[in-house]
């Protein structure tokens, strides 16, 4: 494993008063790899939860993937600086796709919890697409635009359904503004342009309930997006590769079915 800076300089937004270590990603790569998969777990927008991370990416390694997991920053910061941080990993992504061996076309965003909801608004909000062509870090000027989208159990709603602390802990005093709220519920943020995506839940999680995968879904199913989702019966918030619960632990393998028709 090799750590990454997400930037040598000039960190967007940087607070040295939080006391929180500097965005970077942890590679993890394999030999001729098939693509790269952005890692983002999850922690409730307060913390990065070791089990979503590190796992994962030697998860999807055995499926002949390269990895990077992105430790990216957390409350006290608020939003937008995360979705900064996720959006510059892909361009990082794709930014040294020939040199790390795979097609710029084939990087994946993939999350859990929190983090699956800073993987939407990488898919989701197109907004933050588009690279600047006069950008002086010439991976500033790629699009930041994944390629498809793995949601595991995740917090997509700032509606009804959502995490209240993932929520606060994203928003801060913003947590209580209508439009704020609607901006970041990803249900509201699915146009045609999105990418492919890969949904799974469990219908006993008490902390984000499975209705957020739902609204997603129905989204994309309205937008005519290719997606796939799964909601298991057993499994609490949280599971990760959820190896002891039979039926939910069959999800990785899933995916690797939806990843290998996504690209053939």
């Amino acid at each position: 494993m090799e750590r990454i800076a997400l930037w040598e300089h000039d960190i967007p937004c940087c607070r040295p008063d939080f006391g929180q270590e500097a965005p970077s990603c942890e590679l993890y790569p394999v030999p001729s790899p098939r693509g790269m998969v952005v890692v983002l777990p999850g922690g409730g927008y307060t913390h990065l939860a070791d089990h979503e991370g590190k796992p994962m990416a030697e998860k999807v390694n055995r499926f002949g993937w390269s990895a990077m997991v992105l430790r990216y920053r957390r409350h006290p910061y608020e939003a937008p600086v995360p979705q900064l941080d996720a959006l510059r990993a892909v361009r990082l992504a794709r930014y040294n796709a020939a040199a790390w061996g795979y097609d710029p076309d084939r990087i994946l965003i993939m999350g859990f919890s929190a983090g699956a909801h800073l993987a939407g608004c990488t898919a989701f909000l197109e907004d933050g697409w588009a690279g600047d062509p006069d950008a002086p870090d010439p991976a500033d000027r790629l699009s930041a635009r994944p390629d498809g989208v793995i949601l595991g159990y995740g917090v997509l709603t700032m509606g009804r359904f959502t995490h209240e602390g993932s929520r606060n802990c994203l928003l801060g005093a913003r947590a209580n503004d209508p439009a704020v709220l609607a901006a970041y519920s990803l249900e509201n943020r699915v146009t045609d342009k999105a990418p492919p995506a890969f949904l799974w839940h469990t219908a006993e999680d008490g902390a984000v309930r499975v209705e957020n995968s739902l609204q997603l879904a129905a989204a994309l199913r309205a937008h005519n997006i290719p997606f796939e989702l799964h909601v298991f019966p057993r499994g609490a918030h949280g599971v990760g590769l959820a190896e002891s619960i039979p039926g939910t632990r069959r999800w990785p393998e899933l995916m690797r079915e939806w990843m290998d028709g996504l690209f053939p």
